[in-house]
């Protein structure tokens, strides 16, 4: 008798693996809350130069930066460079009594970069780590870095995650990565710079790959196959509970240090919600941990109102399955490419996730990009994700993964493919290619999530 026969006697698919999914729900929130933070945390509102005050006598405010700051190309305002001199403007009063505008040099009027800062509209952003630290102009690339750093750690930490998870088992890690990203977490909210940031923001990226790693194995190890397309389906859609929640928390809360603060805390009661998730019993009878495998399969069969023998969930019959299980050998990140079958696979399968990754993430993160209220665009860009996820399961039901992973794929290229050829005039437009092209990409992510966990033996899948 196989494991998956073993789970069948006990459920593969009842109260105890709904209350599993209730159980992990929540780190399924936090990630997208921490993953597309930066669309209100590294914000960059408008702004320019820091200008001297204008003189009492003197209400125009708009002469005031006409005098004070050069105009781009495209006929705005500098953002990062002022006028050496004030420039006089016609039928402007703008220096009261004894203020000079200086010596106006002939020629083209010099420029010089903000030597005093930067002055921010705080209309929608009260602060951000732009205006914390002024990484803008010569300095954005930081700002901009700092996604990298963080999606630099969720690399590492999911090969990290994977190997140690393996190693001491689910539970356990997703403790770790539940202290981790809370320490980190709160660390990052707390930094005095930006290096410091920098640096915990990185290492909270790596935490928080706990949760992407070992949440869906501690899912679908109790999970029978039959039901595994419907319970990936409903749990993905906390994800896009937890991008429409980082829309609303955004807009009630606009300082970024509170903002991060507060999609960490989370992690705090979702640590003792750990008492009540199961280790995997797979993976127990692995390590010869019988009697704990045998008390999470009766509570299982219990639960799920399945009547167990003495036979079929003996020492004896479980110590069969657990020789069974420990023959195979342990894997590696190599047998991904052992043979030709998996080499071909595991290739598909990285091309097929770097165009699902980045479509989403890059129409997820250019949120202001639209150029309309990022609050209201992020509450619509979670709230489409819903219909894609009905979409998702009747697909891969009628018309098989394959099919339904090309088509989302195409979707997703054609929507946001015509997007870049719209004028930038035509907003409507434009937005409307966004949200088909957000739907259609979610709807990929949610089928290569199904997809590539059925491609791969057990042994390599989990």
């Amino acid at each position: 008798m196989g494991f998956e026969e073993l789970l069948e006697k006990v459920g593969g698919f009842g109260p105890f693996q709904l209350r599993n999914v209730a159980l992990l729900a929540l780190p399924r929130m936090l990630l997208p809350m921490h993953f597309l933070l930066p669309i209100f945390l590294a914000a960059v509102p408008a702004h320019h130069c820091a200008l001297p005050g204008a003189p009492d006598n003197f209400s125009n405010q708009d002469a005031w930066l006409e005098a004070h700051l050069p105009r781009e190309p495209d006929g705005r305002l500098s953002a990062c460079l002022r006028f050496t001199h004030p420039q006089a403007l016609p039928n402007s009063t703008l220096w009261g009594e004894g203020q000079d505008p200086g010596e106006q040099p002939e020629g083209e009027p010099s420029t010089v970069s903000c030597p005093q800062g930067w002055e921010y509209n705080h209309s929608e952003f009260s602060s951000t780590i732009a205006t914390e630290w002024d990484l803008v102009c010569e300095q954005k690339g930081l700002n901009k870095a700092t996604s990298t750093f963080f999606f630099a750690g969720v690399l590492v930490g999911a090969v990290a995650y994977g190997y140690l998870s393996d190693r001491f088992g689910r539970r356990r890690l997703l403790l770790v990565a539940y202290v981790s990203s809370l320490v980190l977490g709160l660390a990052s909210a707390a930094s005095v710079s930006y290096l410091m940031f920098a640096i915990t923001r990185t290492l909270t990226g790596m935490a928080l790959a706990g949760f992407t790693i070992i949440v869906m194995p501690l899912e679908l190890e109790w999970l029978d196959v039959r039901h595994r397309t419907v319970a990936g389906v409903l749990s993905s859609t906390f994800w896009t509970g937890g991008v429409m929640l980082l829309g609303l928390i955004g807009y009630l809360i606009r300082d970024w240090r509170w903002l991060l603060l507060t999609v960490t805390l989370p992690c705090a009661p979702g640590i003792l919600t750990l008492w009540w998730v199961p280790e995997s019993a797979r993976w127990l009878l692995t390590q010869g941990r019988v009697e704990e495998a045998h008390r999470y399969l009766l509570h299982c069969a219990r639960l799920n109102g399945r009547p167990v023998g003495e036979d079929s969930l003996s020492r004896e019959a479980l110590n069969k399955v657990a020789a069974a299980e420990r023959t195979v050998r342990r894997p590696s990140y190599l047998d991904l490419f052992r043979t030709p079958r998996l080499r071909h696979t595991s290739l598909c399968c990285m091309v097929a996730w770097f165009g699902v990754n980045f479509s989403y993430y890059g129409v997820s993160l250019d949120v202001s990009g639209l150029g309309l209220n990022v609050y209201l665009t992020q509450l619509v860009f979670g709230a489409v994700e819903l219909p894609s996820k009905l979409l998702v399961y009747l697909s891969v039901r009628h018309a098989g993964r394959r099919l339904t992973m090309a088509g989302t794929l195409l979707g997703s290229a054609l929507a946001l493919g015509f997007r870049i050829l719209v004028s930038p005039e035509m907003k409507s437009w434009s937005t409307a290619l966004a949200v088909m092209g957000k739907g259609f990409s979610e709807a990929a992510f949610t089928t290569a999530y199904l997809f590539t966990s059925e491609l791969y033996p057990t042994v390599l899948s989990t």
